[in-house]
Parts: C-alpha cells; structure tokens; sequence
C-alpha cells in the first residue's frame, strides 16, 4: 500500500503474525545489510538472449512483410 504498509491479496495469502525468533520466523537486527539474491551474470546472459530472440523474430516479420509485398506486386 506504501510507506511500509501491506495488504493482505489473493496472491499474498494470509497475514502471519507472530515474534521475532519464535517457530517458523526469523530474527531482527540492526544495523545489518542484506545482500541481493539476484545472481547478475546469470540476469544479464538472459536478457541479452531474449534481446537476440526478439530482433531474430522482428526479421522474420520484416522478412514475411517483404515477401508479401513482392507477391503483391508480382499479381499486378
């Protein structure tokens, strides 16, 4: 919802509520800094794939487009 509020969503589930190091949550501390979890070679080797898979698909419609055109012309 913004400014740290949340709201429970279908795709959420539903709110558990319960303290910090008690069964099944975890611990809170300060001063500490999470480390991402995003591996980035991995991230860039995939976008770099899907960017090629995506011009390798705009040819082949620009290469359909072309052909249509000559099998217009070619009936005229």
């Amino acid at each position: 919802m913004g400014g740290n509020t949340y709201s429970v969503s279908a795709n959420s589930g539903e709110a558990k509520i319960g303290l910090p190091k008690s069964s099944g949550y975890g611990k809170v501390q300060q001063g500490l800094l999470e480390m991402s979890n995003v591996d980035l070679a991995e991230q860039f080797t995939e976008m770099i794939v899907t960017s090629r898979a995506f011009q390798a698909n705009s040819r082949t419609i620009t290469t359909s487009d072309e052909l249509l055109q000559e099998l217009l012309n070619l009936k005229r």
